[in-house]
C-alpha cells in the first residue's frame, strides 16, 4: 500500500482515537473542576486518592479491549466471523468476572481501600463517598472501554468517538446538577461519572443495532487459551494504567509527608491535568494500533515501519506543542483549580507543572513502541516497556526524592524514568532490526544458493 493512503488512514484513526480518548480523561478532569470549586482544597485531596482505583478499572478494560482489539484485527480478513466472536465472547466473559470482583469490594470492602489509600481523618469521609460509588459502577467502566476497543478495531472509530464525548458532555451536565444544584457533593460526582459510560454505551449500540458489527456475543463456553492470549497481548495497557495509579500512590504517600494535604491537592490539578495530557498520546498509539496488526496480519513491514515513523514524529510534535502550552498558561491553568485562592498551592502546583510535564515527549514514543512490539506479537516486549516506565523506575526515583526531602525531584521522577525507557526500547527496536536484516540476508544467500545448483 502507498504512503500517502497509510497517511490517510492514520491520521483518520488517529484523530477519532485522540479524541475519544481525551473525552475519557474529561470524565476525572470535569469532577477536578467542579469539585474544587463545592468542596475546595479537601475535596481534590479525596479525589486524587480515589484515582488508583479508577487507574485499575481503566486498566483491566484496556486490556481486554485492546488485547482482544488486536486479535480481531489480525483474523479479521482472513478468518470465519465464528472465530471472531469466540474472541469478543470471552473478552465478555472476562470483563464479567472482574465486575463480581469489583463489586464485591465495593460492597465490603470500600472503607479498608479507602484507609489504604493514605485518607486521613480529614478527607476520608470524602474518599470514601467517591470510591464507593465508583467501584459499584465498575461494570459499566469495564464494559465501555471493551466495547470502544472492539469498535477502533472494527472500522468505526468515529461512533467510539461519538459515544465517548456523549458520555462526557453528559458528565460535565450531570456533575453541575448533582454538585451545585442538589448539593450531593462528592457522591454527585462520583455518580456523574458513573452514568457517563452508560451514555456512551447507549451511542455505540448503534453498531450492533444496525447490522455493522463484524463481532457478537455468543452462548459459547469461555476459552482459557483465548483468554490468555487476549490478556498476553493487552498487558501492556494495563501495565500502563495501573502503574500510573500506583505511581499516584506513591505520589500521595510521599507528598503528604513532605507537605500534608495542600501538597496532595497540589499534586490532584497536575496529576489530571496530566491524565488528559496523557490521553492524547493513549489516542495517538491506539489509533495506530488497529492498522499496524492488520499490516502485521498481510506481512508489510514496510507499511508497518512508514506507519512507526510517522506515529512517532506525530507524538513529538504534538507532545512539543503541549508543552509550551502548558509552560505559557501555567499560572491560569491552576488558577482554574485553586477556587480559594490558596497561594501555596498555587506555589507548588505551579512549580511542578513546568517540571513534571517534561515527561510528554518520551511517554509518547513508550506508548507508541509498547503497540508497535505488541502488533508485532511480542508482548512481552511491550510489557518490559510498561513495566519500566511505571514501576521499575519511576518508584525508586520518588521515594529517592523522599529521602532527600527533595520536591523537586519528586516533579523529575517521571520525565526521568520515561526518557530512560525511550532510550531502552530504541535500542531493543534497532537490535531486533539488525537480527531480521542477518535473517534475511542469510535466507537470501541460501535461496540463491539453491537456485544456482
Amino acid at each position: 500500500m502507498d504512503n500517502k493512503t497509510i497517511r490517510k488512514d492514520f491520521f483518520r484513526y488517529i484523530f477519532a482515537n485522540v479524541i475519544s480518548s481525551i473525552g475519557v480523561s474529561i470524565y476525572i478532569l470535569i469532577d477536578t473542576f467542579f469539585i474544587s470549586k463545592g468542596m475546595g482544597s479537601d475535596g481534590l485531596a479525596a479525589l486524587n486518592l480515589s484515582l488508583p482505583v479508577f487507574s485499575f478499572l481503566n486498566g483491566f478494560g484496556l486490556m481486554l479491549g485492546m488485547g482482544g482489539g488486536s486479535i480481531f484485527s489480525m483474523m479479521y480478513c482472513r478468518t470465519e466471523r465464528s472465530e471472531t466472536d469466540k474472541v469478543f465472547t470471552n473478552a465478555f466473559i472476562s470483563v464479567g468476572f472482574l465486575s463480581v470482583l469489583f463489586e464485591v469490594a465495593g460492597i465490603f470492602f470500600s472503607e479498608q481501600i479507602t484507609h489504604l489509600l493514605g485518607a486521613d481523618p480529614a478527607v476520608f469521609a470524602l474518599s470514601h463517598d467517591y470510591l464507593k460509588t465508583i467501584l459499584l459502577f465498575s461494570p459499566a467502566f469495564l464494559l465501555n472501554n471493551l466495547i470502544v476497543c472492539f469498535l477502533r478495531n472494527d472500522c468505526a472509530p468515529k461512533l467510539a468517538m461519538t459515544g465517548i464525548l456523549s458520555g462526557s458532555l453528559a458528565n460535565v451536565i450531570l456533575d453541575y446538577v448533582f454538585i451545585f444544584t442538589l448539593g450531593m457533593g462528592m457522591k454527585g460526582a462520583a455518580l456523574a461519572t458513573c452514568i457517563a459510560p452508560f451514555v456512551s454505551l447507549g451511542v455505540m449500540s448503534f453498531h450492533f443495532l444496525t447490522g455493522w458489527n463484524a463481532f457478537t456475543f455468543r452462548l459459547l463456553h469461555p476459552s482459557l487459551s483465548i483468554i490468555k492470549d487476549i490478556v498476553s497481548l493487552g498487558l501492556h495497557a494495563f501495565f500502563t494504567e495501573v502503574s500510573g495509579g500506583v505511581v499516584i500512590f506513591v505520589f500521595n504517600f510521599v507528598i503528604y509527608h513532605l507537605m500534608g494535604n495542600t501538597g496532595i491537592a497540589a499534586y490532584g490539578v497536575i496529576a489530571n491535568i496530566a491524565i488528559v495530557f496523557t490521553a492524547v498520546f493513549v489516542g495517538i498509539s491506539s489509533g495506530v494500533q488497529p492498522l499496524m496488526c492488520r499490516y502485521h496480519g498481510r506481512s508489510a513491514d514496510s507499511s508497518i515501519k512508514y506507519l512507526l515513523r510517522l506515529s512517532v514524529i506525530t507524538s513529538v510534535i504534538v507532545a512539543i506543542i503541549s508543552y509550551i502550552l502548558i509552560y505559557s498558561l501555567t499560572s491560569p491553568i491552576v488558577d482554574v483549580f485553586n477556587s480559594s485562592g490558596e497561594s501555596d498551592m498555587r506555589s507548588i502546583a505551579e512549580n511542578g507543572l513546568r517540571i513534571y510535564f517534561l515527561f510528554m515527549p518520551f511517554m509518547g514514543v513508550n506508548a507508541i513502541m509498547s503497540v508497535y512490539f505488541s502488533s508485532d506479537e511480542k508482548p512481552h516486549i511491550a510489557q518490559i516497556i510498561s513495566l519500566l516506565r511505571g514501576t521499575f523506575l519511576v518508584i525508586p526515583a520518588i521515594f529517592l526524592a523522599y529521602l532527600l526531602h527533595s520536591i523537586g525531584m519528586v516533579w523529575l521522577a517521571v520525565p526521568i524514568s520515561e526518557l530512560i525507557t525511550t532510550v531502552t526500547a530504541f535500542c531493543i527496536y534497532v537490535v531486533r532490526q539488525r537480527k531480521k536484516k542477518t535473517v534475511y540476508q542469510n535466507l537470501s544467500l541460501t535461496n540463491n544458493r539453491e537456485l544456482t545448483c
